[in-house]
């Protein structure tokens, strides 16, 4: 057994926990859960810290809960939200609840001593009736208590539905359900989440008699994890970075970790890697030394690209990389993929020309008339002169001409960062 309440403190990971906590953990063996929203096909860099929560939770000798919320899902969580969102339908949900369990997978180990289990809450709703909930579940929570919590107050002067009002009973009893059938006494979150975790709690203590004195429950939360603007991560913002290889791109995926700052790179090596505290701190004082190296964004980028997408794309991340920002060649881009060049270059300046008739033509004509990436021939030929122009990574001077081969892309540059993706068509 590793002490998770110290564990979470070094890596930054701990933001609240209720009196007891560290002491109930420390008598042996626990269950822990979880929940994750359904109402998107995959999780998100921010679900990350949670999920690295249960991870660290059964890195500890510990039994971790992941529940996907497919009943809650279907209600909507007002937490952190301004407005009330759409509701998806039940076929929607059951999708993306298969797409959520998928990705869990990955991080988490359902076999062994302590193996992980999924739940899904849809299981003990589905069958409960709505004046059954009232009458067993709701009176044991006040209006007066349900009003205080923040996730409500916030809302009061846009307004909240019922339904959404009525979401910290339906998550609080998941936490009875759970410790009642599950023997899971705690139940961790995001920060955002207290005010749901501790109506479970208080449920519990509520309905569940005696046996809540001797087995009580108890609420952890971490910090949330913010971009650097300090904005939220969350699916209703923009800029989100998904672990579906179809939303974010691996290599995409890749760079995000690559491009985040010193000091963010630094949090994220101890949320969300494995490793002990004393490797975390040798390569962050490596990467002291030579900041410019970013060594530390470079072995946050291939740990966290290898757990949620595999070697395979990792390796064609970081070869994708290295052509766009390394020392990659002409012979190397013809290694890429159609998929991997429209992803690499993204963003970039395109053009589309048609091969017929591209073979032989000057480079100051494909610089100008067939692409617009130089706007005059004059501006061509300085560029030329200075040697400044390449095509597919190769330096060319007035002389070039096309030699078209199969390729279906062509990479036309002016010094060190200035792209233009030209696709050959017909």
């Amino acid at each position: 057994m590793t002490n998770y309440i110290a564990e979470l403190r070094w890596r930054g990971l701990l933001h609240d926990s209720m009196p007891g906590a560290e002491e109930q953990l420390a008598k042996g063996p626990q269950r822990g859960y979880i929940g994750f929203d359904p109402t998107a096909d995959s999780l998100h860099v921010g679900n990350m810290v949670q999920i690295m929560m249960l991870v660290h939770f059964q890195r500890c000798g510990h039994t971790p809960i992941a529940l996907v919320g497919g009943a809650t899902g279907m209600v909507g969580d007002p937490s952190g939200k301004s407005a009330e969102r759409n509701l998806l339908d039940e076929d929607a949900l059951r999708h993306n609840q298969h797409c959520v369990q998928a990705q869990l997978e990955r991080f988490i180990d359902f076999t062994g001593p302590n193996a992980a289990e999924l739940v899904n809450n849809y299981d003990w709703f589905k069958d409960m009736g709505f004046l059954r909930f009232i009458r067993e579940v709701g009176k044991h929570i006040s209006v007066n208590y349900m009003m205080a919590k923040d996730s409500v107050k916030n809302r009061l002067e846009t307004g909240i539905s019922f339904t959404e009002f009525s979401y910290q009973l339906v998550q609080g009893y998941d936490f009875y359900w759970l410790w009642k059938n599950k023997g899971c006494s705690f139940q961790m979150g995001g920060s955002d989440q207290w005010g749901n975790i501790t109506t479970g709690t208080e449920l519990i203590r509520r309905m569940g008699g005696e046996e809540a004195v001797s087995n009580p429950a108890f609420a952890i939360t971490t910090p949330l994890l913010t971009k650097a603007d300090g904005s939220k991560f969350g699916k209703s913002e923009s800029g989100n970075v998904w672990l579906d290889a179809k939303r974010t791109s691996p290599y995409k995926f890749y760079q995000f970790w690559m491009n985040v700052g010193d000091e963010e790179a630094a949090k994220c090596l101890r949320i969300f890697t494995t490793w002990e505290q004393a490797q975390v701190e040798g390569v962050l004082t490596e990467h002291g030394k030579a900041p410019h190296l970013r060594i530390a964004q470079k072995v946050l980028a291939e740990e966290i690209t290898r757990r949620v997408h595999g070697d395979t794309e990792l390796r064609a991340a970081q070869h994708a990389s290295e052509i766009l920002f390394g020392s990659g060649t002409g012979d190397a881009l013809s290694t890429l993929t159609d998929a991997q060049w429209l992803d690499v270059f993204e963003g970039v300046p395109q053009a589309e020309v048609t091969r017929d008739g591209l073979n032989g033509t000057t480079i100051i004509d494909l610089l100008t008339d067939r692409t617009g990436f130089l706007p005059s021939k004059g501006e061509a030929k300085r560029a030329l002169k200075e040697g400044s122009i390449s095509v597919n990574k190769q330096r060319v001077d007035e002389q070039w001409t096309v030699q078209l081969t199969l390729s279906r892309f062509m990479l036309l540059q002016r010094g060190k960062k200035n792209y233009f993706l030209v696709k050959v068509v017909g």
